[in-house]
Parts: C-alpha cells; sequence; structure tokens
C-alpha cells in the first residue's frame, strides 16, 4: 500500500493554491481579463504581450486556479486507495486498486492529475510517464468495475 501519488498531488495542489491566494492577498482582485496586448488585473493593466500569452495569463486569474484546485481535491479524494486484504473468496483482492472504479492502484485518473508535474523533482520515479504508462493499456482487471464488467483487458 502506498500512497506516495497521492502525497505528491495533495502538496503541488497546496502549492498552487497558496499561490493563487497571494495573488490576490488583498482579496481585491476581480477577473483577470486580456485585450489584445495588455492583461488588465483590475488594479493594473500590463501591457506589451502576444494577444495570446495575454488570453494566457488572463486565463490563471486566482479565482479560477482556486475553482479548478478544489476540483481537482474532490476527484484526488474519490478515487482513494483500496488495499489489497487477500481474501481467498474475492480473486482480485491480491492487489490494490482503486476504491473507486476498481482499476489497479493508482488508477489512471490519478495518473492523469498527476502528468502535469512529471518536471516536478519530488514526482515519484516510478509513476514517469514512461514507467506509468508501459503496458497500461494491456492491463487487466479480475475486480467488477462500477459497470459489473469483470476480467477485461484495459
Amino acid at each position: 500500500m502506498n500512497n506516495d501519488l497521492v502525497a505528491f498531488l495533495s502538496a503541488r495542489l497546496d502549492e498552487e493554491a497558496a499561490l493563487a491566494q497571494r495573488c490576490d492577498e488583498a482579496g481585491c482582485c476581480g477577473k483577470w481579463t486580456a485585450r489584445g496586448d495588455t492583461v488588465d488585473f483590475c488594479q493594473v493593466d500590463l501591457t506589451g504581450f502576444h494577444p495570446a500569452i495575454a488570453q494566457h495569463v488572463a486565463l490563471h486569474d486566482p479565482a479560477r486556479v482556486l475553482r479548478e484546485v478544489e476540483a481537482k481535491r474532490r476527484v484526488l479524494s474519490r478515487h482513494t486507495l483500496s488495499p489489497a486484504e487477500g481474501d481467498p473468496e474475492r480473486p482480485w483482492d491480491d492487489r490494490d486498486d482503486c476504491q473507486f472504479d476498481g482499476d489497479l492502484w493508482p488508477c489512471d485518473d490519478l495518473l492523469d492529475l498527476a502528468l502535469p508535474y512529471q518536471d516536478h523533482p519530488d514526482f515519484p520515479e516510478r509513476y514517469k510517464p514512461s514507467r506509468a504508462t508501459e503496458g497500461r493499456s494491456n492491463r487487466t482487471t479480475s475486480a467488477p468495475d462500477r459497470a459489473g464488467n469483470s476480467g477485461e483487458s484495459r
């Protein structure tokens, strides 16, 4: 049983939330917007951006980032580890799986949440995409999934 990926993701979400909160410490900033080469930060307009960069910066206004962090936290909380218990009556019970979808632990949803952080120095090495995605499409499960399917190739 290992929750290192969950701990890693939780730490990254904490960092993102803290940064977004620091960007709006005074609590007076509304939605960031872009107009041409200008980003309107509600109190200050900065100009000289390429329009696509201005739109990208505005897309990351603190309120939106905080909503995204909360949505990711909800996904993370649904996908909890269901440790192997070794019950001989349950043939799939000799492996850790995701309590939400019954997939092998960590499930694809958690690996997808982690993917944007693969270059972070604390990213767990064993979940690096070159290793984590090897054979994932060929993974099988004996546990019934939420739809009741069992033992099918993934």
